[in-house]
Parts: C-alpha cells; structure tokens; sequence
C-alpha cells in the first residue's frame, strides 16, 4: 500500500508520521490482517506497538469476537499460569472457583500477548502446544481442551540475546514470528518527531484549555530531530506536557529551553549516535537487572571505604595503599567485599601488623548480591510506599520479576 492508501488507516488509529519504517509496518500489518498467520511485533519501549495487534484484529475475519490485550510481564510467575489457561477449583489455594482463562475466554478472537519475552520457560512451553495444536489443559485438570485463537504478541527485548542465554525458546520465536513486524524507533523517524510534537501540544492546549499551544523555533527542531530519544514517543509525549504546562512567560521552544529538560543534539560518528552536551558518559542505564545490582555494589564498596577512611585519619592512621579493585561488571562478579588494613606508617616496616601497638585492622562488610539485591528492594518498596509497579519502574526490572524476588526474600508484608 502506498502512503495515500495508509492515510485513512493512520486517522482511524491516532497515527502520525510518513518515515518509510513506520509506512513499512503498517503495510505488513494490512496485509497479514486477512490470514490467521501468527504475528511478532518487535521495537524498543515507547515506540507504539500496541497500535498494530489492535489494527490486525478491526481488520480480520475475527474482528466481531473478542479481543484481549495482556501485558505479561506485569503478571506475577506464580499465576501466569492461570491467568492464560484457566483452573480448577481447589487447583491451588485462593482457587475457590473455576477460571476459564484468556485462552478459553478468547476463543474465536484475538490474544495480543505484550512483552512475550517475559514469559517464564515453563509457559513458554505451555504457549507453543496451543501454537502447535490449539490444545491446552487448566491448571490443576487433566482434560485437554480446544481454542482457536490468533496469537500476536510484541517485546521489546533482544529475542535472539534471549534464546543465547537459555531465556527464550527457540522454537517458540520462530512459532512466533511467521510473520515480523519491526516498529522504528523514534530517532529514526526524521521529520515525523516534529508531527508527533505538533500533535501532542494541540491535544494538551484543548485539554486544559489553554490560549495558545507552544512551538518550536527552527534551531530548537533541529535539536528534537538529532536528539537520540531513549524513551521513544512516550518520551516524547512527557517532554511536550512538561513544557506545555511550565512554560509560562513564552510559548516558544529554543535550543535552550530544550537544554533544561536534558535534550542534547546527537551527532552521528562512525555509524552511531553521539550525545553533544555537558557530557556524553554521564547518562547511564541499566541492562539488565543483574547491571543494576553490580552498580549498587560498586557504590557501596566506595561509601564503606570512604568511611574507613574517616575512621582511620580520626584515630590518627593512614591507609596502606591497597591493590587497585576492578569495577564490578557483569564479567567480574566478587564474592566477597576487598579488605582494607589500617596501618601505623612508623611501624610499617619495623614490626608485624599484629604487634604493633596502634595497628588496627578494618575488614569491610561481606556483601552476597542477594543481600545487596534484597535491601534494594526494600529500598525502592518503601520510597513507593509499597506500589509494586512504581518500585520495578526504579528499579528498571519488571512487575513479574519483582513479584518473584518479593516471594523470594519474604518481603510480602512491605
């Protein structure tokens, strides 16, 4: 389909944007609409992909029957299982009666499972028998049952990372993935950046109410077009509210202004993006959740020697110069914390530390990653007063993950 012929499909949808990866998408998603073909929709967070599952089903033989939106990681592990399949009365406790399921409620319609790699293995197989045969058994039955349901399903993480470390099923992916679908990220976009901000700031002026919406100066679009956009177009749709909201003496957007909201111009060298600002090493994210905690060990290794040290120059010692300590990574995982020895630097070389009178020995904290893992955790709950979501947004982990580390440490009355 050409762009004339998308036009009407991105007015009914709220789409905006003409990039060739955006129209590319959407194409495939017509033409795979009419078939019964299982759909995989990859893309970073932010970029849109719930639209085209939603799209695929007003445009099937199914769109009369029912459609279901899951987000599976936010389900916790222990009931994942039966939020998909159903059970049994007295299939575990809390089932005081029969669940049918989103496999059963669904049937004849449409299962858009987001965040599909979220999954834990065991689902995962339970999935691809109802992929393969349309089969399933409830939790806690023995009864095979029948669905026909069209499975389209979207991540966000790394699929074939995934299947390398032993996360993800191979032939699950390429059950998945009859047909891909790849949704551009937002610093791909060019021009459409400057749409989707056009848009946001009218729908935010009529929302409330407001005289005038704001507007960009032709160097200031320049700057949102070379930005790099980590957040995609829900960074996109913040940034637009935060402005539109606080920008009272003048409604119109400068290079500037853009800078006090962290929006740096990116230069592109040897293929990648390069952040131009203060600093290009100074925004850092974690990859994972195991990064996350190798981070918070670091920071703590350096605040526990700093203290030794506080410690050792009000006592009248110094340090003896310890080996240099590699920064933790996802590479070099320490069991245990470095020690420090606090040493008298007269009788360094006279006597054993042990005889010596003001010799003193400090040995820091052994912290397992559990432990350091477990007062994170703690840390973040109560920040959020217990909100679960908000505490695996810090935390740059999933609901799922985190419910299954709640029940793991025994943090449930927090």
């Amino acid at each position: 389909m050409d762009a004339k012929e998308l036009q009407p499909i991105k007015q009914r949808y709220g789409i905006v944007g003409n990039c060739e990866g955006l129209n590319h998408a959407l194409d495939i998603a017509m033409q795979v609409a009419r078939t019964d073909l299982s759909v995989l929709i990859t893309g970073e967070s932010g970029v849109g992909k719930e639209v085209i599952p939603r799209l695929i089903h007003d445009n099937s033989q199914r769109r009369m029957r029912k459609y279901f939106a899951i987000n599976c990681g936010s389900i916790p592990e222990g009931t994942i299982d039966s939020e998909l399949f159903g059970h049994e009365k007295g299939a575990f406790t809390g089932a005081i009666g029969e669940h049918e399921g989103y496999f059963g409620a669904a049937d004849g319609g449409t299962l858009f499972l987001d965040e599909v790699g979220e999954l834990p293995l065991s689902t995962q197989a339970r999935l691809l028998r109802v992929l393969e045969s349309g089969e399933y058994i409830r939790v806690g039955s023995s009864e095979v049952r029948k669905t026909d349901v069209r499975i389209v399903a979207a991540t966000n993480v790394n699929i074939q990372h995934a299947i390398r470390d032993g996360k993800f099923r191979e032939d699950l992916f390429f059950r998945l993935s009859t047909i891909p679908i790849k949704m551009p990220p937002l610093r791909e976009r060019g021009e459409d950046i400057i749409l989707l901000f056009k848009k946001f700031a009218m729908e935010i002026a009529a929302k409330y109410q407001m005289p005038d919406r704001i507007s960009l100066t032709p160097e200031a679009a320049e700057v949102m077009k070379r930005y790099k956009w980590p957040g995609n177009i829900r960074q996109l749709k913040n940034l637009t509210e935060q402005m539109s909201i606080l920008m009272r003496d003048s409604r119109v957007v400068t290079p500037e202004i853009l800078s006090d909201y962290e929006i740096w111009p990116t230069i592109e060298e040897k293929g990648g993006l390069v952040r131009v600002g203060p600093s290009a090493s100074d925004a850092h994210s974690y990859q994972s959740e195991r990064e996350m905690l190798f981070q918070m060990i670091n920071a703590l290794h350096r605040e526990v020697n700093e203290l030794k040290q506080q410690i050792a120059a009000g006592a009248g010692a110094s340090i003896t110069p310890t080996p240099s300590y590699p920064v933790v990574s996802s590479q070099t995982t320490p069991a245990t914390a470095p020690v420090v020895h606090v040493v008298n630097d007269e009788h360094r070389h006279q006597q054993p530390a042990e005889s010596t009178p003001y010799a003193e020995e400090y040995v820091e904290e052994t912290l397992s990653i559990e432990e350091v893992e477990k007062r994170l955790i703690i840390k973040a709950l109560e920040k959020n007063r217990g909100r679960r979501k908000k505490a695996a947004e810090e935390l740059h982990i999933s609901e799922r993950t985190l419910y299954r580390k709640i029940k793991e440490f025994g943090l449930e009355e927090i």
